[in-house]
């Protein structure tokens, strides 16, 4: 008998029944993976980035934390593996977030253990060549409205940067240079010459 080879869309998208503490466990017990959980329930599993998007990811996680570790008075910076739980029971990963100091803070040491039920006052989205476009606006959209400050949607395949920012319409750039990380991380300018 032959055999068969099945085709899973990418991400894959299965809804479950998953207590908090079920889904923290699926997420540590397949460190391989990388898990989101939307609002209404749907388990989302993508693989892990590309070696070129990896490469991208990790020069912005730098340059964000280099500029928090000179600020670390202000807040703290998350790289993509870090999980958050959103206020509307979204538990999601961005590529690259920051969170002001005395929110992170307010929080009890076991929340800030696991998926910390805060949203990030800053989000970066790196969009890879197999990511959808749509979705991750629509994620974008998500933190804004779990109350994120600032956002930026970097999309290297058609060169441009989507910025969100609470009560504003999206601004979208073309093929800019740096961005600035305006009144949410003061100072801050991200050259995206190695990363767009």
């Amino acid at each position: 008998m032959e055999s068969q080879t099945i085709a899973l869309p990418s991400p894959l998208e299965l809804t479950l029944e998953l207590t908090d503490e079920q889904f923290f466990q699926l997420c540590q017990e397949n460190r391989d993976l990388r898990f989101e959980r939307t609002a209404n329930g749907e388990l989302i599993i993508m693989s892990p980035t590309g070696s070129e998007t990896g490469r991208r990811n990790s020069e912005l996680s730098f340059q964000l934390q280099f500029w928090s570790r000179q600020n670390k008075h202000l807040g703290l910076a998350f790289d993509s593996s870090t999980g958050f739980k959103l206020p509307d029971g979204s538990d999601i990963s961005p590529d690259a977030a920051w969170v002001r100091r005395d929110r992170w803070d307010a929080l009890t040491a076991e929340q800030k253990e696991k998926f910390a039920p805060i949203c990030p006052d800053f989000v970066v989205e790196l969009r890879s060549a197999s990511d959808s476009l749509e979705k991750l606006r629509a994620k974008m959209k998500v933190y804004i409205k779990n109350g994120a400050k600032l956002g930026w949607l970097l999309d290297r395949k058609n060169r441009q940067v989507e910025i969100s920012r609470q009560g504003s319409d999206v601004e979208i750039l073309y093929s800019p240079v740096t961005l600035s990380g305006e009144d949410v991380l003061p100072g801050f300018v991200l050259d995206l010459s190695d990363i767009l």
